[in-house]
């Protein structure tokens, strides 16, 4: 496996990945029907970096690192990470978590934050507790599964120091 920045090229290897997740409306607050130029602009061209994930020279995975908020809050990232379906299980939300987690101290981070954490998304709230994450909010019934209908969002942090 293999973690590197990902390129305007790399875009057309992240785009099936994130049209099928977000299709699924079950774990990100992106539109199902999101059109990939928009997409593109969320995951590659907004972030401060966004990384792909390689397995045999095949992009199977991605994240993107930016800052949460600005100014005095501006020490806190905010990071988002994928997993095409053929590669789950594997442990690479793991590898990308950890690795991000590095990257964001050579940025000059303090603190990760994540916003929106689906409750429903039962297998990245376990994950992210593991590595450390803590919930420090919940916004009832603020997710809109498809198939559960209303559940809460967490909010989860880590300071990083």
């Amino acid at each position: 496996m293999n973690i590197r920045l990902a390129t305007d090229d790399d875009w057309s290897a992240i785009w099936p990945i994130f049209r099928d997740i977000a299709r699924l409306g079950e774990t990100y607050a992106y539109p199902r029907d999101i059109e990939q130029e928009q997409a593109k602009k969320l995951w590659l061209v907004m972030p401060r970096q966004t990384y792909v994930v390689e397995c045999e020279g095949e992009v199977v995975a991605s994240y993107y690192i930016k800052t949460n908020q600005a100014g005095p809050g501006s020490h806190v990232c905010n990071c988002g990470y994928m997993v095409s379906e053929s590669a789950r299980g594997k442990g690479l939300a793991t590898l990308m978590c950890q690795h991000s987690q590095d990257i964001a101290l050579e940025l000059g981070y303090q603190a990760m934050q994540f916003n929106f954490v689906a409750s429903s998304n039962t297998g990245a709230v376990k994950l992210w507790q593991k590595l450390g994450f803590n919930t420090v909010g919940q916004l009832p019934k603020a997710f809109n599964h498809p198939n559960l209908g209303y559940v809460d969002a967490l909010v989860m942090y880590k300071w990083l120091l």
